[in-house]
């Protein structure tokens, strides 16, 4: 018998503990999203989470690319909402007192990870390749997620 647990192992447990209003702080999250990744990563953490963001997708995909909302909010990734939608693109505004902490205090933060994320619900909801662009607004401390797709462009 082997001590190595599979991915679909882990994520069963995450799913079990899904229903368990347990918190984590923030300052863990931080400590792990803003130092420790970037420091293992180094100048590869923008790409790298984008790509990790799309694995969580395919991991826990939704039935619909609605349930995301939720989706963000339980795990902490802040309130998403839609701002504008056309036919081949949807732009979401990210918030949270969090993201708001991180654009005022950080010089240089990434939402790849989200954006990332967002790109793969939309491939596997639209069976199309979709892309995402994350925007900071410092401003508003808010960041703009643009996904975008080509109708014509199917996934294999």
């Amino acid at each position: 018998m082997s001590d190595v647990t599979s991915i679909e192992e882990v994520v069963a447990d995450i799913t079990k503990v899904d229903s368990d209003p347990l918190t984590v702080p923030a300052y863990g999250y931080e400590l792990i999203r803003e130092i420790l990744i970037p420091e293992l990563l180094g100048r590869e953490t923008p790409d790298l989470l984008y790509w990790a963001g799309k694995r969580i997708a395919r991991l826990f995909p939704l039935d619909s690319v609605e349930e995301s909302v939720s989706f963000f909010q339980k795990v902490a990734w802040g309130k998403l909402e839609i701002v504008k939608q056309t036919k081949n693109e949807v732009v979401y505004s990210l918030s949270s007192e969090l993201i708001e902490k991180r654009l005022k205090e950080k010089g240089k933060c990434t939402f790849q990870l989200e954006a990332g994320y967002l790109a793969q619900q939309y491939e596997h909801s639209k069976n199309v390749i979709a892309e995402a662009f994350e925007d900071p607004k410092r401003r508003s401390n808010k960041v703009t997620i643009t996904v975008r797709w080509d109708s014509k462009d199917s996934v294999e």
